[in-house]
């Protein structure tokens, strides 16, 4: 990953990081992309609830597209940059990047925007506290 592919302006995190195992394939034995859906949510959304101070749901992903493969074995890290804060929800941006299974380079395979909604106890929407 470069600096030009975090791009300007906005902090970006490293929110998870794991391995693709052969559990994680469909019937043709690829990764199955939802996954990998799954792994970026889940990085998304450890990095919502920190944001907004407790729970939050995811409400949408927009923009998903897959770029390359990933294997059994590769070593996935997902990044996420926080792009906008509305009232209850956060927009974040996840960026998926996998070592392969012997290499060094860190290529990216996927990325999208995920947006969540701070959730308060009645389990309805609250505001985002500011930070």
């Amino acid at each position: 990953m470069s600096e030009n592919e975090i791009g300007a302006g906005g902090r970006i995190e490293m929110a998870i990081r794991t391995i693709a195992m052969p559990k994680d394939t469909n019937p043709s034995g690829d990764v199955f992309g939802g996954w990998l859906m799954s792994q970026m949510d889940l990085a998304g959304g450890s990095a919502a609830m920190t944001r907004a101070k407790g729970r939050i749901a995811t409400v949408a992903v927009e923009g998903m597209v897959f770029h390359l493969p990933v294997h059994v074995g590769d070593e996935l890290s997902c990044y996420a940059k926080l792009i906008r804060v509305g009232r209850s929800s956060l927009a974040y941006h996840i960026t998926a990047y996998v070592r392969r299974r012997e290499g060094r380079e860190h290529v990216k395979v996927t990325e999208a925007t995920f947006t969540y909604v701070a959730i308060g106890e009645d389990r309805r929407p609250r505001s985002v506290p500011p930070e």
